[in-house]
């Protein structure tokens, strides 16, 4: 019976696939990497294919040739709070006690803005048979195209006004 035994053999290259040519752009050199001659050639005369990397840091000015031209409505402004007289404190705590709230739905929505309305004109006898209100109120006048633009404009937000919540009464009323 003849057995087939399969060699492994290595190769051995002297010459590289590359030729000796290099990808330098794999080759990232951020302002830590580098040797020192490289870091002083980089804020000098900075090469125009290697990026310098500020770390998220915005610049402050300009460059115009060899100067720098400082900006002073470049430099961020950092506008604080006075929080003299506050009682807050500016951590909570572990011990504080865990809230949870429900996921604020539609039908809660429905239910803080519109129901009170609803419920007043019905108890009221203010609605025709098909229960359209007969005073309706500017909001319940708008088309469907002027109320979606008034929604979109800037600064519009149900919650600009205080809403008074429904009573509890007509919260499970069924009309």
């Amino acid at each position: 019976m003849a057995l087939a035994i399969k060699i492994f053999q290595r190769n051995l290259s002297t010459s590289s696939i590359c030729y000796g040519k290099k990808n330098f752009r794999k080759f990232l050199l951020y302002n830590k990497a580098g040797t020192r001659a490289f870091k002083k050639q980089q804020t000098i005369k900075p090469h125009p294919l290697i990026p310098i990397d500020k770390r998220g840091v915005r610049d402050v000015g300009y460059r115009v040739d060899d100067r720098f031209i400082e900006v002073p409505e470049m430099i961020p402004e950092l506008i604080v709070p006075n929080l003299e007289g506050c009682k807050l404190k500016p951590y909570v705590s572990y011990q504080a006690v865990n809230i949870s709230q429900s996921e604020f739905t539609s039908k809660d929505l429905f239910d803080a803005v519109y129901s009170p309305k609803i419920v007043s004109d019905f108890q009221a006898g203010k609605l025709d048979e098909n229960g359209n209100p007969l005073k309706p109120n500017e909001n319940e006048l708008l088309t469907p195209e002027e109320a979606k633009n008034r929604a979109l404009k800037t600064g519009s937000d149900i919650f600009t006004q205080k809403l008074e919540q429904p009573e509890e009464k007509y919260r499970n009323y069924v009309v």
